[in-house]
């Protein structure tokens, strides 16, 4: 059953604008952006999420991240305001802060609806898996504030669609839907409004039945060598190989497809 979650930084004593539940029994958390109508995120929430990111990922409990929005829409972006009032040096910390779910060795999903602008599009990039819904419009209009995406979005969408795309999407403030997010391969899935939950659902029970050990070594593996060149990637591929050989999971894996039954894994 999910319950509240309990940290022991005082930090993260009243959160600002979201709120955190785990469920042991299915070993996921749920991170659920929550300020109606339109979930902005604040300075300090920025700050929080990346704490709470670092604590979930030490919690033996968790296997899987969802980060989703409560209402009809994931976010419509950052407090506009918070950007004069901080210091220049708490802004330079965005991208770091917003890059947590990349960082995070456990798979995050991100579950998108309605709006997912500014900071809520740069925080569902950094997640490994985008679900949209037909009702999902993404966008970087920082260009209408007389600014650019500061926490990733530019650079991390760049490497996903290429310049063209991206110059199209950053330098016109221009909305893409969930369709055309999942045909230029920035969405993962796209499915009906009503069908959000479920498939989020589903992804999550899948993922934990993989061997946490593999999946973490897929997820470092495919971001450090997002940049590498192709001799690296492969150099880097056979040594996690290698290392995944000799692990208990991998024995349990083959054991258990000679065996044809269903694997049992344990992290090692």
């Amino acid at each position: 059953m999910a319950q509240k979650m309990q940290f022991d930084d005082p930090r993260l004593a009243e959160l600002d604008g979201f709120t955190v539940t785990v469920d042991p029994e299915r070993q996921h958390a749920d991170i659920t952006l929550d300020r109606p109508p339109y979930n902005v995120v604040s300075m300090a929430e920025r700050d929080q999420l990346r704490l709470v990111f670092e604590a979930l990922d030490a919690d033996e409990r968790i296997r899987v991240i969802v980060v989703a929005g409560a209402g009809a829409h994931f976010s419509s972006g950052g407090n506009i305001k918070g950007f004069l009032e901080a210091s220049p040096e708490h802004v330079a910390h965005l991208a770091w802060n917003i890059a947590a779910p990349a960082r995070c060795s456990k798979p995050v999903i991100a579950a998108n609806r309605g709006y997912c602008f500014g900071v809520g599009f740069e925080l569902s990039l950094a997640c490994d898996f985008r679900i949209a819904s037909e009702t999902t419009l993404y966008a970087l209009p920082e260009q209408k504030l007389g600014q650019i995406p500061g926490s990733g979005g530019s650079a991390r969408l760049q490497k996903m669609v290429g310049i063209t795309r991206t110059k199209n999407i950053v330098m016109r403030s221009k909305r893409i839907t969930g369709q055309q997010a999942y045909d230029w391969g920035i969405a993962t899935e796209v499915v009906p409004d009503g069908e959000l939950e479920s498939t989020v659902d589903a992804l999550v029970e899948e993922l934990i039945a993989f061997s946490p050990l593999a999946q973490r070594t897929a997820k470092k593996l495919l971001n450090d060598t997002d940049d590498a060149n192709l001799s690296i990637a492969i150099d880097l591929e056979g040594h996690c190989y290698s290392r995944l050989r000799s692990s208990d999971d991998f024995r349990e894996g083959v054991n258990a497809f000679h065996e044809k039954r269903a694997p049992k894994f344990i992290g090692s």
